[in-house]
């Protein structure tokens, strides 16, 4: 008697068939969608409006099956190059600044890219982030429509930025990753792309508008930030940050000038003089020279990269 084709039985091997099923038609997909010129990599994929690289792509299609949010998650939403690291390193102090002491931060010895866990990056195994403690805090680039439904019950800190500034360091930031076998992307190339709306998460003003949309109808949701407002008044702005994470400042606090010791432990001024940040790609405060080719004449600008992070 022939005994019949054995069926997955186990979770694993059901989690195993659902990755290959997704991985099958990531291939499939990725034939038919259209393309645009990369920043970094060679193509961008259009996908659901939104222009992402190969591996993002993949990445955005297991998270919306696997990911599994927790209602005390928090979320750092931006456009890349928006001013994410500042805010990274202001809403992890904010929330652990009774784990550590001003003195010997866990900011002193690590970069605040370590602090928040980037869901977009093909790195991490987007569907095992069940063994973290409460209130975890996640990082991302994706647009508010590329994310699952099933986050909508938790909170998203949305960081904006004038788009002049976000183009050029943008530009600064992906030529240092781009590929040395891609021929070197100009100014003018990247801007016509921006422009168009062809770059990694764009277009820009659509992925912007994705997220204000929301927060008009979910502020409970929602803080949505402009980093310039953050830079003109960044105590009023911290106190609102923190209230909206559910980490309140109370009035002992305020009066003992918490706010103003996160707020200085978190400024460019402190987290570029540390050895952990004078390292890699994204360094705070470095003054950089831009030479622009314009239509009639060669022009030069100085441009702090590091406040654009």
């Amino acid at each position: 008697m022939m005994s019949s084709p054995s069926l997955p039985t186990t979770l694993e091997s059901k989690e195993d068939a659902e990755h290959n099923k997704i991985c099958q038609d990531y291939n499939h997909m990725i034939k038919t969608l259209p393309k645009g010129n990369g920043w970094r990599v060679q193509h961008l994929y259009n996908y659901n409006g939104f222009w992402l690289d190969s591996s993002t792509l993949k990445t955005n299609m297991l998270l919306n099956t696997y990911f599994k949010p927790q209602p005390t998650d928090i979320f750092l939403a931006s456009f890349m190059k928006t001013g994410t690291t500042w805010f990274k390193a202001l809403m992890f102090s904010t929330i652990n600044r009774h784990n550590y002491t001003f003195s010997n931060h866990y900011l002193h010895h690590h970069g605040p890219q370590s602090t928040f866990l980037k869901i977009d990056c093909e790195d991490y195994p987007v569907h095992d982030f069940t063994h973290l403690p409460a209130r975890r805090l996640f990082a991302t680039h994706y647009a508010r429509t590329l994310l699952p439904p099933c986050m909508t019950s938790c909170r998203f800190v949305y960081v904006c930025r004038d788009r002049k500034d976000v183009l050029i360091s943008k530009w600064i930031y992906l030529s240092k990753l781009r590929s040395k076998d891609l021929a070197p992307l100009s100014l003018d190339e990247a801007f016509e792309l921006f422009c168009n709306g062809v770059s990694e998460y764009g277009p820009y003003w659509d992925h912007v508008l994705s997220y204000w949309r929301d927060s008009l109808v979910c502020p409970d949701k929602i803080l949505f930030v402009r980093y310039e407002d953050m830079k003109k008044q960044p105590l009023v702005k911290l106190r609102k940050l923190a209230a909206f994470m559910g980490k309140g400042f109370t009035l002992e606090e305020v009066e003992k000038g918490v706010v103003e010791e996160i707020e200085r432990l978190c400024s460019f001024e402190n987290l570029s003089g540390l050895e952990v940040n004078r390292k890699g790609v994204e360094k705070f405060g470095k003054l950089v020279e831009v030479e622009r080719q314009g239509k009639s004449s060669l022009e030069k600008e100085r441009l702090v990269i590091g406040e654009t992070i």
